[in-house]
């Protein structure tokens, strides 16, 4: 047969899986494309374009040079049970007929949390061209009742340009791979009009781009530019998985633009008229960013980086605001606050304007997800709760937070109490999450059991609040 791979332009965002232009085995060979470990047993998914079967896994610990586990595998979805609780393994995919093998993967067994969606061990180079973790979580609910999530693949000074889409029908319960975009990080998933979108930058401080797909996240549009960028070496637009609002005839989300390296950043919201079609880039508008002043009303004493990852949200008063989290971290005081900003819904291209600092506990040195939920008339976030005073910015405390007016915040109930648990490394954070009826559901960052560190994640957890109105007090 000939087995020559052909090179075609590439006319969507998908891919299935992405791989680089000298790494083509990886298109035609097996692949194993999810990892769920658990205390004894892994749960993995895997595809083969090249070739329907048959096919066996090899299982072992990793290094052992022990004989492999073998598992013939009749489906795209296995598990291997009897394995040693807290051990490093490693896994692949061979093709019987050939001898064709999926890349090395490597997982560690041990407790979780919630429903694990998928995994990426520290020491698994396969997304090496992209990162080592799992980052950037994304959740929306398709008008079908699918759940979708994407995360994207992190590391400091790599590329981070891949994210990972995966989709459950049956409520969360179970996982399956969709696809890979590439370019894409810091992705946002969205339905606007029945139709998804992901709205996202090319890599770090890269170009904010916007794709869509008319099944379900199967396949994509080419993603069209709507800010420019320079990349992880410069300044750019900094989007994060932040809510999209609609509100009296537009969309509206946060956006900043800098670095961190540059000692900051601007704030600003983004946004496009509700009928505009969001593919053309000239639809779209983006407010003057705003820097940050350390002269504001109640801002924080000391070297403070600012606000970030701001929410659009609608304010009791009927005006558009800006909530983000404020970098208090080696300030005085270190945490406690969110930063507030107030746009201009009859000028959309109107610079933000100072609002006030909200008290609230969860609201400084990580990201939160602030919605708006109109059957209890009040505004909710799932927060990192500062309860170590000595550890401002300790992420493995994940709790819900609940205002009736945008300025106090009170915690209605703690969700992962890991604060025994080393704060270096454990880590719950930058949830994405939406209301469904009576009930929460999201998608955390989460970094348990051996993880890189508690910021660099190494498992993309879904959990449920049930009738979560009954923590609203008063």
């Amino acid at each position: 047969k000939d087995r020559r791979i052909v090179l075609r332009g590439h006319s969507r965002w998908d891919y299935h899986p992405y791989s680089r232009l000298n790494d083509m085995q990886r298109r035609t060979f097996p692949f194993i494309c999810r990892l769920a470990p658990h205390n004894d047993s892994i749960e993995f998914e895997w595809f083969d374009n090249g070739s329907a079967g048959p096919h066996t896994a090899y299982c072992r610990i990793w290094g052992s040079g022990r004989p492999y586990l073998k598992k013939i595998l009749p489906g795209p979805c296995a598990c291997i049970d009897g394995l040693e609780t807290g051990r490093d393994y490693e896994l692949f995919v061979a093709r019987e007929e050939s001898g064709a093998k999926s890349p090395v993967r490597r997982f560690r067994t041990g407790p979780s949390v919630g429903t694990v969606v998928n995994y990426l061990h520290p020491g698994d180079p396969v997304y090496s061209f992209s990162g080592w973790s799992l980052c950037s979580p994304s959740l929306v609910k398709l008008p079908s009742g699918t759940l979708l999530a994407s995360m994207d693949v992190f590391a400091a000074q790599k590329p981070q340009d891949l994210s990972l889409l995966f989709s459950s029908a049956d409520g969360g319960a179970t996982w399956r791979y969709v696809n890979d975009l590439f370019p894409c990080f810091w992705g946002k998933l969205f339905v606007h009009r029945g139709v998804l979108y992901m709205l996202a930058n090319t890599t770090e401080y890269g170009s904010l781009t916007i794709g869509k797909s008319l099944n379900e996240g199967k396949t994509w549009s080419a993603p069209v530019t709507i800010l420019p960028g320079t990349g992880s070496n410069g300044q750019g637009p900094h989007k994060g998985p932040m809510p999209v609002t609609e509100y009296e005839g537009r969309l509206y989300t946060g956006v900043d633009y800098g670095s961190w390296a540059a000692g900051g950043f601007g704030s600003a919201l983004l946004s496009i008229d509700a009928d505009a079609d969001p593919m053309k880039a000239e639809n779209w508008v983006c407010s003057k960013f705003l820097p940050y002043d350390p002269r504001w009303p109640g801002a924080a004493k000391g070297q403070c980086l600012g606000g970030l990852e701001g929410n659009a949200v609608v304010g009791p008063d009927g005006e558009i605001y800006n909530v983000l989290r404020y970098q208090m971290a080696g300030c005085r005081p270190s945490y406690g606050k969110a930063m507030v900003l107030r746009g201009n819904r009859m000028d959309p291209e109107a610079p933000l304007s100072f609002a006030w600092f909200a008290d609230f506990n969860g609201g400084s040195n990580s990201k939160f997800d602030l919605l708006y939920d109109k059957t209890s008339n009040a505004y909710w976030a799932i927060v990192n709760e500062i309860v170590q005073e000595e550890y401002p910015g300790q992420r493995n405390v994940l709790s819900l937070a609940v205002s009736r007016d945008l300025k106090t915040f009170s915690i209605a109930k703690r969700l992962l109490d890991y604060r025994r648990e080393d704060p270096a490394c454990v880590g719950f954070q930058y949830v994405s999450f939406l209301i469904d009826g009576d009930d929460i559901l999201y998608l955390c960052r989460t970094s348990v059991n051996h993880g890189r560190n508690m910021h660099d994640a190494n498992y993309s957890t879904f959990h449920k609040i049930k009738d979560f109105r009954k923590y609203l007090r008063g």
